[in-house]
């Protein structure tokens, strides 16, 4: 796959996601299912070493760019995930779209539709994740943890690294 092409898969998924988690869904579609650039446990790999890296949300891509192209690919990466913000301010000048109802209406339904695509992507990763009984049952249990609101994420986060660890 050309670096090109790459960046502009990836500029897509971050332009449709505003560069966080829910470019996903997207990112898997397009290198994992139709082109096989990279494999599940590639894109796996990308969001525990992006998850674990200090920045931006969206920089998984960066080792995304790497596991389909090598160093060209983490600079397309790169790319196309600060792209997004440097044309942000000049288009919602050009666009005037600075009212706070019209701004409100579009984000409840952008969080409304990455929150499907999200699970539907991590629907799709699951069974390369969570390959015996024992990971299935931390997973089940941190989704149930976090459903309540009684437990802060990050004690959720350290208890299942204690479980897994254990196993």
């Amino acid at each position: 796959m050309s670096t090109w092409v790459l960046y502009l898969l990836l500029l897509r998924a971050t332009l449709t996601s505003f560069s966080g988690m829910t470019s996903l869904p997207i990112v898997r579609d397009d290198l994992v299912v139709r082109r096989g650039v990279i494999t599940d446990q590639q894109l796996n790999a990308a969001l525990v070493i992006g998850q674990a890296s200090p920045g931006p949300v969206g920089a998984y891509l960066v080792t995304v760019g790497y596991f389909a192209a090598g160093i060209p690919g983490a600079v397309a990466g790169i790319l196309a995930l600060v792209t997004p913000a440097l044309l942000a301010i000049p288009m919602l000048g050009i666009l005037r779209l600075g009212r706070a109802d019209i701004v409100a209406g579009a984000s409840t339904g952008i969080i409304v539709a990455a929150s499907v695509l999200t699970l539907i992507a991590a629907a799709g990763l699951a069974p390369a994740a969570l390959s015996n009984w024992e990971q299935i049952t931390i997973a089940l249990g941190v989704v149930l943890l976090l459903a309540g609101d009684w437990i802060a994420p990050l004690w959720i986060v350290l208890l299942a690294g204690i479980a897994a660890a254990a196993i």
